[in-house]
């Protein structure tokens, strides 16, 4: 075998060239080739992402050299455009499968990689199989191991002599195809719309009080020893009596408890930030004197609790007695990711999306009375924009996403960039949080903890209405499952009572057309890709029970005729597609093109329909609009059995309705009487078409 001639590295590359770099960061300061540690942080343009650096001196020394070659070539190869570079979250994943194999191979088979037989590498692939590795995350690490002969003609200290893919057993087995969103869980319809549910009330019936007591407590924060500044001026022991003899007046006037301690004392610290002053004047015998005289005729409380008054209320009572200063970070914390779940969910924003709120992003539209008739926010998307630094992209949300915007507006420092940045006091906050968004997996560990709170205050209250287990289990949220729930529902539409609470189907219709064509969202694929198999579900059912034979009007010969060819297509007869992703499959290109509506079937014909679905900018879809369809006029119409039950129950309703007519607007009672006609005709005209039947 001929080796393939090789390129040196320069040894003063800078590994991040060719990158768009934040703004402010020059070239000249990143990493470079001979650096042990490459810091990728000036590339990532994500303000959520966790710190990614790649970290050489964690590797086997021998392999380190070719190790830095790879990634050079991985990150800054002059042979890649822009658009065909790895993301920088991918890199990092494929520093971590290097470092497995490397490892692997320094304790083995000490040597070069050129050194490796075939054995030895289907040797590594055996002990792969032998880790707690799911098999797609193991075909990952097989890719890894096949960039040293990939890129052998760029690695100039050392490479594979063999391609890996060309032994016999390497890939025997096969990793599944990682599909992009819709391999996400949703979440259970028994765990949405409970969770759903109390992130509403936290943000709209419980935000006040939270918010109130914040401003409280961050005074009171500001007060304690960590951050009593040296400028303050030095106090006297006069001044801290006068100062707290006054507050003790007040716990008097008003008969509040002092602020106690676990082991049943008075909270001198408390005490001492109220009157900001530090707890060391609190020592000398008088103030130790009016403390306990105080404390005598008021009592001592079993905690230090603030005077915020509970506005909130849960069924028509105080959600909270009151507030305790320590737990006002974890409240202000959950109060956070209720807006969180408010906004990702009632959005369709991915997480990335979410993340990069920034103040001023909600934007109204009003009509000439000064009503806000359409609500959108601003923020960057990322995927599958080609730009690692992203494009500006707008959705279209309800009011309470307008209110959850509000009260991240209130609850964060003015100085904050992000709206889901870590909180000050919290414990995930650190000094570069004002410029930096919370990250995934400190939002999953924060919806965790409000479902925790969820279930601890049912149980305390014997509330029925806790988020429930699913196979005994707590549901593990994650931030990608938002979307992912959010088409489903959207194609299926249930009742039950996030409709009820939410107006659900008003909500729908705004986030599915609303996503601006500034970005490619996906979103409409996704709900697209959950109508085909909701679609594809009835009609094997239609088929399973030859329901479809019972179809009447105009296009249900042709329906009967589609649906005996998609039955054939399915599979062998009698089977039935239990499979999501084998029914996703065959819908995509078996699709019969009918689709069921309240009142009617439409058996999609676009030579002669008289109606379109248009998206968001008003282009054409291809696909029918049952909300428009004219069914006396088009000859794509048939009626279920479902369609004529459900027009019968419409008649009857009218029929209650026009009984008294002539309290009715002679408009409206007009356009009743018009809708009945033209139902009953359709009714008719299945009735008694009995050439379908």
């Amino acid at each position: 075998m001929t080796t393939p001639a090789r390129l040196i590295a320069p040894p003063a590359a800078f590994v991040l060239h060719g990158r768009p770099l934040r703004a402010g960061v020059d070239l000249e300061t990143t990493s470079t080739f001979t650096d042990d540690v490459w810091d990728l942080e000036p590339a990532n343009h994500q303000a959520h992402s966790r710190r990614w650096i790649l970290n050489f001196q964690s590797l086997p020394a021998a392999f380190r050299p070719v190790a830095k070659e790879l990634f050079l070539e991985l990150l800054a190869s002059p042979r890649c455009t822009e658009h065909d570079r790895l993301s920088l979250s991918t890199i990092r994943g494929i520093f971590s499968r290097v470092k497995k194999f490397l490892t692997w191979v320094d304790e083995n088979h000490p040597g070069p990689l050129q050194a490796l037989t075939g054995g030895q590498l289907l040797g590594y692939v055996s002990w792969l199989q032998r880790q707690p590795i799911m098999p797609e995350k193991r075909g990952g690490h097989r890719s890894a191991v096949r960039l040293f002969w990939i890129h052998r003609a760029w690695l100039t200290t050392d490479c594979l002599a063999i391609d890996p893919q060309g032994l016999p057993d390497w890939d025997a087995e096969p990793s599944r195809a990682r599909r992009s969103e819709n391999s996400t869980d949703r979440i259970p319809e028994e765990v949405i719309s409970p969770l759903l549910v109390w992130a509403l009330r936290w943000v709209q019936d419980f935000s006040a009080d939270i918010l109130a007591a914040r401003e409280q407590w961050w005074a009171l924060h500001l007060n304690g020893p960590r951050h009593r500044g040296t400028y303050r001026p030095r106090s006297s022991y006069g001044d801290t009596q006068r100062r707290l003899a006054k507050l003790l007046a007040r716990y008097r006037a008003d008969g509040r408890p002092l602020p106690g301690r676990p082991d049943g004392g008075v909270n001198g610290l408390f005490l001492a930030r109220q009157i900001d002053r530090p707890h060391s004047m609190l020592r000398s015998a008088a103030v130790r004197q009016l403390i306990t005289d105080t404390a005598a005729q008021v009592g001592i409380a079993d905690d230090a609790y603030l005077d915020t008054t509970i506005h909130g209320l849960l069924d028509g009572e105080p959600w909270l007695p009151r507030i305790r200063y320590a737990e006002v970070p974890h409240l202000s914390r959950l109060l956070h990711v209720a807006c969180y779940i408010v906004i990702a969910y009632l959005s369709g924003m991915r997480d990335s999306e979410v993340k990069h709120l920034r103040r001023g992003c909600l934007g109204r539209k009003r009509d000439s009375d000064g009503s806000t008739y359409r609500r959108t926010l601003t923020s960057q998307a990322f995927k599958n924009e080609g730009q690692p630094e992203g494009v500006t992209a707008a959705w279209v949300v309800g009011a309470p996403v307008e209110r959850a915007i509000k009260v991240l507006g209130q609850l964060l420092p003015d100085n904050h960039v992000y709206l889901f940045s870590c909180l000050p006091g919290s414990l995930g906050f650190r000094g570069d949080s004002p410029t930096s968004a919370m990250t995934t997996s400190q939002t999953n560990k924060s919806m965790a903890d409000f479902v925790e709170w969820v279930s601890t205050y049912c149980r305390r209250h014997q509330r029925p209405d806790a988020i429930p287990l699913v196979r005994k289990q707590r549901w593990r949220l994650s931030t990608s499952q938002f979307r992912r729930t959010l088409a489903w529902f959207i194609a299926r539409r249930p009742g039950g009572s996030i409709a009820g609470a939410i107006q659900y189907r008003h909500q729908s219709i705004q986030m599915f057309e609303g996503y601006a064509g500034t970005s490619d969202s996906g979103f409409r694929a996704e709900v697209e890709a959950e109508q085909s198999l909701e679609r594809g579900e009835r009609l094997l059912a239609m088929i399973d029970g030859h329901h479809h034979i019972d179809l009447r009007g105009p296009a249900a010969e042709e329906a009967q005729m589609r649906m005996e060819i998609f039955a054939s297509k399915t599979g062998y007869a009698g089977s039935v597609v239990i499979d999501p992703k084998r029914l996703a499959r065959i819908m995509k290109r078996d699709d019969p093109k009918i689709y069921f509506g309240k009142f009617v079937t439409c058996v999609h014909n676009p030579d002669r329909a008289l109606c379109s679905r248009q998206d968001f900018e008003g282009n054409a879809t291809g696909l029918p609009d049952l909300g428009t369809c004219q069914p006396l006029r088009c000859r794509n119409v048939a009626l279920s059995n479902d369609n004529t039950h459900a027009l019968a129950r419409q008649l009857d309703r009218l029929d209650v309705l026009l009984v008294r007519h002539e309290v009715l607007p002679p408009y409206v009672s007009h356009r009743l009487r018009q809708q009945r006609e033209d139902l009953a005709a359709l009714l008719a005209a299945g009735i008694n078409d009995q050439r379908n039947l």
